[in-house]
């Protein structure tokens, strides 16, 4: 009816007039039009990073001046003339105790052949040579073994050349004992024979 159809017609410019005012509230214009809010500073805008060479840097990728590489090489050669003559010894004790063991062990190679043979076996030293033998007859000898002298070591023997003769028993035979002195260097080893074969080092 028109009676309705005013209600409806009043209370949707009531609603209207209430979203306006509303919107006005919102962002704080008044009925003059100006806004009432305070004004936002504007946002500051950060400057890029800029890269800076630090003096470190900078040291750091420079080239290296000729007094410097001469300082180093002074350094380098003081070092190794500190060093050089502790490698040396070293190795001259390292040479005399493997010409030392080499005598060592052909000795109990011979005495091994000698007992497991059941023949006479002869161990001849030299400087250059270590040659065990076994006498198959008065006349004839067989080589068992052959290793290189103290000669391979660079190490100089006193005392040879010298021939030990083992029993089949393991015994030597005859005049046995002997002494070796080996030395390279600095480096000094002495091997002792005992007259019934036995082999110490001093």
């Amino acid at each position: 009816s028109q009676r309705e159809r005013a209600r409806r017609g009043s209370r949707d410019s009531d609603l209207g007039d209430w979203g306006a005012a509303s919107m006005a509230r919102g962002t704080g214009e008044g009925k003059s039009g100006v806004s009432s809010r305070r004004p936002v500073p504007a946002c500051v805008i950060p400057v890029p990073f800029q890269h800076r060479s630090f003096p470190i840097v900078a040291s750091m990728q420079r080239g290296v001046t000729l007094i410097e590489m001469l300082i180093a090489i002074m350094l380098a050669g003081l070092l190794a003339a500190l060093a050089i003559p502790g490698l040396r010894a070293l190795h001259d004790r390292l040479a005399v105790e493997a010409a030392t063991q080499a005598i060592l062990t052909a000795h109990t190679r011979a005495r091994l052949v000698a007992v497991t043979e059941r023949r006479v076996a002869v161990l001849t030293l030299t400087l250059d040579s270590i040659v065990v033998r076994a006498i198959e007859t008065p006349t004839d000898t067989t080589p068992r073994w052959r290793g290189p002298g103290p000669a391979a070591q660079d190490v100089a023997i006193a005392g040879v050349p010298r021939s030990v003769s083992f029993a089949p028993s393991g015994v030597t035979m005859g005049i046995a004992n002997a002494t070796y002195v080996l030395t390279r260097g600095g480096a000094r080893k002495q091997v002792v024979v005992s007259r019934y074969g036995r082999v110490r080092v001093q």
